[in-house]
């Protein structure tokens, strides 16, 4: 394992960003790739997309839950959820960016604070 890979914090949110890539496509690619074929089709693309995402996101959260509690990891994975789909919905699906991003975002780091404050000393 590289040294930039020591840290069980740095490993963990590397492979949440990768596995949360994946959902994001298992999620919504097919409102824009697969919008004219039956339901069902999507559902087994995204099944299969989904697989390797769960090859990323079970060993994040083990590696993670060595060193944050599983609310911890919960809110990471939110903020990395919306850190991914912010540029895929404005540059894949082309959805309007709206200040809401911004506003639940920094929700987001309002729930960073409270789930990490004793590890900050606070």
């Amino acid at each position: 394992m590289s040294v930039a890979f020591s840290s069980p914090y740095l490993l963990s949110v590397c492979l949440l960003v990768c596995s949360n890539i994946f959902m994001t496509f298992a999620w919504y690619a097919h409102l824009r790739e697969l919008k004219d074929k039956p339901w069902i089709i999507a559902a087994l693309l995204s099944w299969i997309i989904a697989l390797f995402e769960y090859l990323l996101q079970v060993p994040a959260n083990r590696i993670g839950h060595e060193v944050m509690s599983v609310g911890q990891l919960k809110i990471v994975q939110e903020v990395i959820t919306l850190l991914v789909f912010l540029p895929f919905s404005v540059f894949y699906l082309r959805e309007k960016l709206t200040l809401d991003y911004l506003w639940a975002g920094l929700c987001l780091l309002g729930a960073v604070y409270f789930m990490f404050r004793s590890k900050m000393g606070t």
